[in-house]
């Protein structure tokens, strides 16, 4: 099986195993069928979304693609090194992994009690990344072969007040993703990172469902449109395959723009 991209150009995962980190909704959802369109054995992960991960990997099954559907909290190290054991059980060694699995936070300033809303973004969206991709890394150095791909987002460009945790964790897992770049190279194992701009998933319909919330954020895009899910599907099952050899240590942004600081483009 082979995800054809135009005539004569396709992506072919054929049984390498991915896990796509909270993919049992949005953007990790769209990763996680694009790589078994590709061939690939999936795993679905989730944290809470037991039933919706089984969907997912019921209708992947159902399309002639091989998945499973496993669960755990990224933030602790013990739950992650047990997916990965349980990996290992089904489908073998590791082959991509996809840190995807994030959490906004509650909003608030420095300045407020919110040590312990720090503590858990930091947990899921730069320890989880870390903890996975250590045990990853173990399975594919011996091998000399893999791909790590962490979601960032914009946010690791464009501050957002009251967000300072979310946006500490994604400029954290920026640098992570350069330097992990750098100690794996030698081992023929490619880190790269996506960052999402304003991408249309349940999670935000407070804001593209509303007329005055979706011209406030329109008005910060370039382009202006939302991304969709795919936007990123797409991008990230490029990222994983043989045609994107030769990138990694870099961030590669899907923001339509955002990042430009589009209320500057008729010079401010």
């Amino acid at each position: 099986m082979a995800l054809e991209v135009r005539k004569g150009i396709s992506i072919d995962l054929t049984d390498r195993v991915v896990l796509v980190t909270g993919s049992s909704s949005g953007l990790g959802e769209s990763i996680a069928r694009y790589m078994a369109q590709a061939g690939a054995k999936v795993v679905v992960h989730y944290r809470t979304g037991k039933d919706r991960a089984e969907k997912i990997v019921s209708e992947i099954k159902a399309a002639g693609g091989k998945a499973i559907a496993l669960g755990g909290d990224v933030s602790n190290k013990e739950e992650v090194r047990n997916l990965f054991l349980s990996i290992d059980k089904a489908f073998g060694p590791i082959d991509i992994l996809v840190n995807n699995a994030g959490i906004d936070g509650k909003r608030g300033l420095v300045g407020d009690d919110n040590t312990d809303d720090w503590e858990e973004v930091i947990g899921v969206n730069l320890m989880g990344p870390y903890y996975c991709a250590r045990e990853a890394s173990k399975r594919m150095k011996p091998r000399k072969t893999g791909v790590i791909i962490n979601i960032t987002s914009v946010h690791e460009y464009v501050p957002w007040s009251g967000y300072s945790a979310y946006c500490s964790a994604k400029a954290g897992l920026s640098m992570f993703t350069k330097t992990l770049a750098q100690e794996l190279s030698d081992f023929n194992i490619r880190v790269v990172a996506i960052a999402p701009g304003a991408i249309k998933t349940p999670i935000n319909k407070d804001v593209w469902g509303n007329p005055e919330s979706l011209k406030d954020l329109l008005d910060k895009i370039a382009m202006p449109r939302l991304g969709e899910v795919d936007d990123i599907g797409r991008v990230a099952v490029f990222l994983a395959s043989d045609l994107a050899s030769y990138i990694t240590g870099t961030t590669v942004l899907v923001d339509g723009g955002m990042a430009l600081y589009p209320d500057f483009k008729h010079g401010g």
